[in-house]
């Protein structure tokens, strides 16, 4: 596989970006945004889909803990 040239990155990114968009509009319902998901994973290669969306679920839960802050689970070892 070779890399993607400049303007497929910035397709795959704007897909990305589109499909992103439709999750916070439609509360991450990945039904609601279909062709979205389509377009992002049809632009971008399969290990760049997998990775941004990674990405997005650990952004997801970073801005929950900076909002809501951090509690161990019950019985959890206090460093």
């Amino acid at each position: 596989m070779t890399a993607p040239n400049s303007e497929e990155r910035r397709a795959c990114w704007g897909a990305r970006d589109e499909f992103w968009k439709c999750l916070d509009y439609n509360q991450d319902s990945v039904t609601a945004c279909e062709k979205y998901k389509a377009e992002f994973e049809a632009n971008c290669p399969a290990q760049w889909v997998k990775y941004f969306n990674k990405r997005r679920n650990f952004l997801k839960y970073k801005e929950k803990i900076e909002k809501e802050g951090y509690e161990p689970a019950e019985g959890a070892p206090k460093s």
